[in-house]
């Protein structure tokens, strides 16, 4: 397995900078399907996340117990709620977003793995698959074939053991993670130091990041992130590559302020723009 990395070059194949006559209405629509009692704020920092990576409009949908902290804590956001009040048991929505992303702080209660199954049925929009939505996806194993191509799945260590199994080595868990790719036609972010990104055969290798992402609620930004390159109409490998690339970067650039130990997730939302000018620099 040779990895190609993700370097600056990578990323300038990739990065399309913004029209200057482009207006919300052309710059996508994500949505968030996030969030569940106790644990409001990964939707919070997932919509974030995705505002401040350039999508023109963001509607986060959320329990009712979610609804005035999200309208509070993020006013640029829309909101809409399920029926239920502290977890989600029905995924409806009556607006046309561009990408999807599902999963941060949403809990495995029996009425939110129905709901997801049921919203899985029905869904043919890209797609950002994270957190619980990966639990329930691995208790529930025939439901990854409704997952649209090249649906973009983001798990942290323990959540891809739950999908592929336990690994013998890191040749073996590239090896599963590889074919678990090709068979459900799926992207795989493999989070961790480095982040790495299974596209079937074909391995990267991010190069940003440092200790200083090992903190609550860092992938819930990057779902976010990648939602809203998704929802502007980049390619999800695409998506992915230059979604990892910039999550990371933003704690390169912070962290000689706030050191690995102070670095919040909040962080990264408030430093994707110095690591977008970066971009801009190097064109």
């Amino acid at each position: 397995m040779s990895p190609i990395y993700i370097d600056q070059n990578e990323i300038l194949k990739r990065y399309k900078p913004i029209d200057a006559h482009t207006h919300k209405g052309i710059q996508g629509h994500a949505l968030i399907i996030a969030g569940s009692y106790g644990k409001i704020g990964a939707a919070v920092l997932a919509s974030k996340g995705s505002l401040r990576t350039g999508c023109g409009l963001v509607t986060a949908f959320v329990p009712k117990c979610g609804y005035q902290i999200v309208q509070i804590a993020i006013p640029e956001a829309m909101v809409l709620t399920d029926v239920e009040k502290k977890y989600l048991s029905a995924i409806a929505f009556d607006i046309k977003p561009q990408a999807v992303g599902i999963g941060p702080g949403m809990g495995q209660e029996e009425p939110t793995q129905k709901a997801l199954h049921e919203f899985l049925i029905t869904n043919n929009i890209p797609l950002v698959v994270d957190a619980d939505a990966l639990n329930i996806l691995s208790k529930n194993r025939s439901w990854l074939t409704l997952l649209p191509s090249k649906t973009i799945l983001t798990p942290h260590p323990k959540e891809l053991e739950r999908l592929i199994g336990e690994w013998d080595s890191e040749e073996d868990k590239f090896e599963k993670t590889i074919a678990f790719s090709l068979h459900y036609d799926v992207i795989v972010v493999m989070k961790g130091a480095p982040t790495h990104i299974i596209d079937a055969e074909t391995v990267y290798r991010n190069t940003t990041g440092n200790a200083a992402l090992a903190t609550a609620g860092s992938g819930d930004v990057l779902t976010g992130i990648i939602t809203s390159l998704l929802a502007q109409s980049y390619e999800p490998i695409d998506a992915a590559i230059l979604g990892v690339y910039l999550h990371g970067l933003t704690a390169d650039i912070a962290l000689p302020e706030t050191g690995y130990q102070s670095f919040l997730a909040s962080d990264i939302i408030l430093t994707i723009g110095k690591a977008y000018l970066s971009l801009e620099n190097l064109e």
